[in-house]
C-alpha cells in the first residue's frame, strides 16, 4: 500500500476548504440566488472545488 503525499495534497484541501468557507459566507449576505439557498449549501459542501466554483458561476444573482 502507498504512502499518501501529503506535500502534494495540503494546497488542495487548503483551496477546498477556503472556497467552502468563501462560498458559504457570500451564499449567506444574498439576498437572492438562481435556486434554493439549502440546495446551494449542500452543492457547496458535497461538491468540492467544483461545487464551490459552480456556486460563483452559476449561484449568484446580479444586483
Amino acid at each position: 500500500m502507498e504512502e499518501i503525499n501529503w506535500s502534494l495534497l495540503w494546497p488542495i484541501l487548503a483551496l477546498q476548504l477556503l472556497l467552502a468557507v468563501i462560498g458559504l459566507l457570500s451564499l449567506r449576505r444574498a439576498e437572492a440566488t438562481r435556486g434554493p439557498k439549502w440546495l446551494w449549501v449542500i452543492i457547496i459542501l458535497f461538491g468540492n472545488v467544483v461545487g464551490s466554483i459552480a456556486y460563483f458561476v452559476f449561484g449568484r444573482k446580479d444586483m
